[in-house]
């Protein structure tokens, strides 16, 4: 149990910490409203979940020291640049209004809600951070030589409040009442979201490379 407790901060603690889960999850849910931006959510768990599964089954891949997890992460830093040129270049162009009838104005970022899903998976899946932290963890459950039983525990703990976080986030940001204040200041957060993701991919690329001249 003292481990779960541990495990789970640690894991909670990495999630509300801002990334670029956290940047595509608030810009959807200000650009089309937080039902819209669930679909995001829902992606960015199933991605957890792939990396969950990955790093607690012990696939080989998902070794810090392999040149295929490096690899992932530079395709990972490689998105983020994407993303962040997005964020910037659509800056301002997101107008938070719903017509009548329900139905919102989306942006050049709109789309089905199964968009968002696809969306969503793909920030999770090349969010270096994520593979960093999860391998990270599993390095620390495989120490201890913990059961299966709660591997399995951990990674539907994880999977489920990874889910719960992002929709929170999105019915916070969606309100409408938040919005409104915050509709005015909507393009510069948007641009100083884009400049977070480019220099987090920055930062991750500068790290890579530092451990792989480490390692010759």
């Amino acid at each position: 149990m003292q481990q779960f407790l541990i495990i789970a901060a640690a894991h909670f603690l990495a999630l509300i910490s801002p990334g670029p889960d956290f940047f595509l999850v608030a810009r959807t849910s200000m650009a089309s409203g937080w039902k819209m931006a669930t679909g995001a959510c829902l992606g960015i768990a199933l991605a957890n979940g792939v990396f969950i599964v990955a790093a607690f089954g012990g696939v080989s891949v998902f070794r810090p020291d392999s040149t295929a997890f490096v690899a992932i992460q530079l395709v990972g830093c490689l998105y983020l640049l994407y993303m962040g040129w997005l964020f910037i270049r659509h800056a301002g162009t997101s107008p938070i209004v719903r017509i009548p009838g329900g139905v919102e104005r989306y942006s050049a970022w709109g789309g089905s809600w199964w968009r968002g899903v696809g969306m969503g998976f793909l920030s999770g899946v090349l969010n270096p951070k994520n593979a960093l932290f999860y391998v990270s963890l599993a390095s620390l459950v495989s120490s201890t030589h913990t059961s299966e039983q709660w591997k399995i525990i951990y990674s539907v703990w994880m999977f489920s409040v990874v889910l719960l976080w992002d929709v929170s986030v999105a019915a916070v940001i969606g309100n409408k009442a938040v919005l409104n204040r915050f509709s005015r200041a909507l393009p510069w957060l948007e641009r100083i979201s884009g400049v977070v993701l480019i220099l987090i991919a920055v930062m991750v690329v500068a790290s890579a490379v530092t451990r792989l001249a480490a390692g010759e």
